[in-house]
């Protein structure tokens, strides 16, 4: 069947229960390795002409499902499933960056991929360039050089929810040859579709709200299949590779040559997966599957939870300012990316000083304690001293991240129960 709607995709694409048994769950390949079965079959698997598995670390029945679900969920060509976030972050840069250049990128990301970005990724010679205001599009102009690779955003920012422009930078990118990486860890594909609007290249936490229960580690990259890695930009994807040839008679082709659309997920999965080791296991591929089951019907009311919290949190005299994109009536990007809201997570910034905030923190009884969102259950945390302590001081006050700030993921409580939870927190923080 074509043309299948998200709800049926998210519980079915990728997956033929005739191939394993006719079994109803995805079943768990638990194994290191696959046997060939004769020499012949063994021969046809590795040269890649024959469908089928030999090492775990080369690919895996489970974790083959997920990335077809993915795939199929963002309308993308293929994905490839990763140990980690940052392992799908780390893995895109490298891939699209190979050999040296530059990849330009807002200040408002995550704690810890600014600090790859500003601290690691330099030394293995590929540098950033950094500007403050995601959507400044003259800024993003001006910052491009003739090495420039890519642009990095993230379509929600991490914590203050500012809304990225996807569209306009997908132009400007496309205009100049360079691929749009956008990281869509909090809206997840069921509030939001980069590639819908020009996005060539999307990575996940799927630790986040993609599995939804906080008990798994893991990372996707989906490749849109869009984008032309053989403009002359990035030769590795156009030079011959070794492990894609035929050693007996000489013959090499390319990533571009053998994968075509695919190239830039073939080439994840051959070089630095197969590599660099950061797999997911089948167990951790089966648990994110789970979660990708009840997606719709958890982010809807996470979201409804969330914009509840908010309205009170405004309303409350001991809260400076609510940072939810989804409750601003004039902000033009919302309607256009985001008609079924922003996700679960939203900050605050608190009133009087540290002190509060961890009064706050110390009283909650509903909220975890936690870093980490897009869990069942909320969570809260102080980003300056936990997600995003690694931000120097002067990029943080640049997005007002300062150390009054409190995140919040919101989770399938009851809405009215986390407000009364946050209320008498917020009462007792100030009432001390």
């Amino acid at each position: 069947m074509s043309n299948q709607k998200f709800d049926t995709e998210r519980l079915h694409a990728g997956y033929d229960p005739a191939d394993h048994q006719y079994a109803s769950s995805v079943p768990i390949y638990e194994s290191a390795a696959f046997g060939f079965g004769d020499a012949a079959r063994a021969n046809g698997i590795l040269g890649g002409t024959v469908s089928g598995y030999s090492y775990t670390r080369n690919g895996n029945p489970t974790t083959a499902v997920l990335e077809k679900r993915i795939a199929a969920l963002e309308g993308g060509v293929d994905a490839v499933a990763v140990g980690s976030g940052m392992a799908a972050i780390t893995y895109t840069i490298l891939n699209v960056a190979e050999g040296g250049g530059r990849i330009l990128a807002p200040t408002n990301i995550y704690g810890a991929s600014l600090d790859e970005f500003r601290t690691l990724f330099p030394k293995f010679g590929i540098q950033f360039d950094f500007y403050d205001d995601v959507n400044d599009l003259d800024e993003v102009k001006k910052r491009l050089h003739p090495d420039t690779k890519a642009i990095y955003v993230e379509s929600v920012a991490n914590p203050s929810t500012e809304i990225t422009d996807i569209e306009a930078l997908a132009k400007i990118a496309h205009e100049n040859g360079i691929p749009l990486i956008v990281d869509n860890t909090f809206p997840t594909p069921y509030l939001l579709q980069p590639f819908k609007f020009g996005a060539d290249i999307d990575v996940y936490s799927s630790t986040k709200g993609i599995n939804g229960h906080g008990n798994v580690i893991s990372g996707l990259v989906v490749d849109h299949g869009q984008f032309d890695w053989a403009n002359g930009k990035f030769p590795q994807f156009t030079e011959p590779e070794f492990t894609l040839g035929d050693e007996e008679s000489g013959k090499q082709v390319s990533f571009v040559d053998k994968f075509g659309k695919g190239a830039f997920a073939a080439r994840i999965q051959t070089k630095y997966v197969r590599l660099f080791g950061g797999l997911l296991g089948p167990f951790e591929a089966y648990l994110v599957l789970l979660g990708l089951e009840t997606i719709s019907e958890r982010l809807e009311k996470e979201v409804a939870n969330a914009t509840a919290v908010a309205k009170y949190l405004a309303a409350n005299p001991h809260v400076k300012r609510v940072y939810y994109s989804s409750i601003e009536p004039n902000n033009s990007l919302l309607p256009k990316y985001f008609p079924k809201g922003i996700g679960a997570i939203l900050a605050f910034e608190a009133s009087g000083s540290e002190k509060e905030v961890a009064n706050i923190l110390d009283n909650v009884e509903l909220f975890s304690y936690l870093p980490n969102v897009g869990d069942a259950k909320s969570l809260i945390v102080n980003p300056t001293r936990t997600t995003h302590r690694e931000i120097p001081s002067a990029i943080r006050a640049k997005h007002a991240l300062n150390n009054q700030v409190i995140r919040l993921s919101i989770g399938l409580e009851d809405a009215a129960d986390l407000i009364a939870d946050l209320d008498q927190a917020i009462t007792k923080a100030f009432n001390k």
